[in-house]
């Protein structure tokens, strides 16, 4: 049910100090909506479970720190799904359940999967070499396994862009990072294969490596073969080099003292960062996951197994995955994002179905995930 929830500010005043009289200007009455459905049909532990998770939100909404929308599951049903707050400050547009937010880091686990989908179509193969695809680039010894596992060795692309790109304003797509890097061959930071460090050069690499094996764009790739599949119908990957305006019609990604996040360059690059989405088309995409619809279960048993010996067992990584396999009752697989004010978290309880879906457009709107696990129980 959508609820209308009025928040009255009152008695608030702005005092703007000069060296003349100072003036008062008094912030207007607003209504917030907000979208609640704790069902009916929720059996009592259910219930409990989303009474805890709506004072939690309510509280952090309260104290202004909470701006976004959440998505709360067990055993695969939705207990709680809430909208808090504004997608655009200035004009006051209220959030909703269909709200898209920029995914940032969250979609990486995305792009693993269309590579995921190539290998199980034998058209690629994890310890294939990324010259056979990208034959180009100047680094021997780089596996398609190294770039899902953040163990390329490969230097942070963006760093070596602002660097080297010369506009602040044109957008650089992948295949002119590629070019870029090609021309300047940057060192990479440690033999490949050696340790891990994260990586969102590699997944810029598996993004143009979809390109290249398919011969569609990566945006095109992911609509024709997950997103439009699973009915994401509210789901894109915003490529400033091909879509441009397409954010500006979004969710605005915001930078503390409600300050909005500026437009970036880095914007065309897409594959580490780029889909946006709303916690619906997640939890389709969520849901999905438990069934072979997008890939099989022997294969996401392998892209949710730790690849990293020295890795903490709560915090490792798999194929687009992070990986937390501390208890021995239950997998957890999770990953978060942050980009241009946006934060989000996607995080998934093996085999409980339990998830949990975050997505904020305020760069201050810092939530642990443990913190998360916990409303639930966990």
């Amino acid at each position: 049910m959508r609820l209308l929830l009025k928040w009255i500010v009152g008695g608030l005043f702005l005092v703007i100090i000069s060296s003349c009289e100072p003036k008062v200007e008094k912030v207007v009455e607003k209504e917030i909506v907000v979208e609640d459905t704790i069902s009916t049909v929720l059996n009592a532990f259910d219930r409990t479970q989303a009474n805890v998770i709506e004072a939690y939100f309510d509280e952090k909404y309260a104290k202004k720190e909470f701006n976004g929308v959440i998505l709360f599951a067990t055993n695969g049903k939705p207990i709680y799904k809430k909208a808090y707050g504004f997608e655009d400050f200035k004009s006051n547009d209220t959030l909703t359940l269909n709200s898209q937010f920029q995914l940032a880091s969250v979609s990486k686990p995305i792009t693993a999967l269309a590579i995921l989908q190539l290998q199980e179509k034998g058209l690629i193969d994890f310890q294939d070499d990324i010259r056979k695809y990208i034959p180009e680039l100047p680094y021997e010894g780089i596996t398609i396994d190294m770039l899902l596992t953040h163990k390329s060795g490969l230097f942070n692309y963006m760093y070596f862009c602002d660097r080297f790109w010369g506009s602040w304003v044109k957008p650089i797509s992948n295949e002119e990072t590629i070019e870029l890097i090609c021309k300047k061959e940057p060192d990479i930071w440690y033999l490949p294969g050696r340790k891990y460090n994260y990586s969102n050069t590699g997944y810029m690499l598996l993004a143009s490596i979809v390109e290249r094996v398919s011969g569609q764009s990566f945006v095109h790739y992911m609509e024709d073969h997950i997103f439009k599949p699973l009915e994401m119908s509210s789901t894109h990957i915003f490529d400033a080099c091909l879509s441009p305006g397409i954010k500006k019609d979004g969710v605005k990604g915001y930078r503390p003292n409600r300050r909005i996040a500026e437009e970036s360059y880095l914007d065309g690059v897409v594959g580490d960062k780029g889909v946006y989405s709303t916690v619906l088309d997640l939890f389709k995409l969520d849901q999905a996951l438990y069934t072979n619809e997008v890939v099989s279960s022997k294969t996401l048993d392998i892209a949710f197994t730790p690849m990293h010996e020295r890795l903490h067992i709560d915090d490792n990584y798999g194929y687009g995955w992070r990986i937390d396999a501390s208890n021995p009752e239950y997998k957890v697989v999770y990953h978060a994002g942050w980009w241009k004010g946006f934060r989000s978290h996607f995080i998934r309880i093996l085999p409980n179905k339990a998830t949990i879906i975050v997505l904020t457009n305020h760069q201050r709107c810092y939530l642990p995930r443990k913190e998360l696990m916990s409303l639930i129980g966990y």
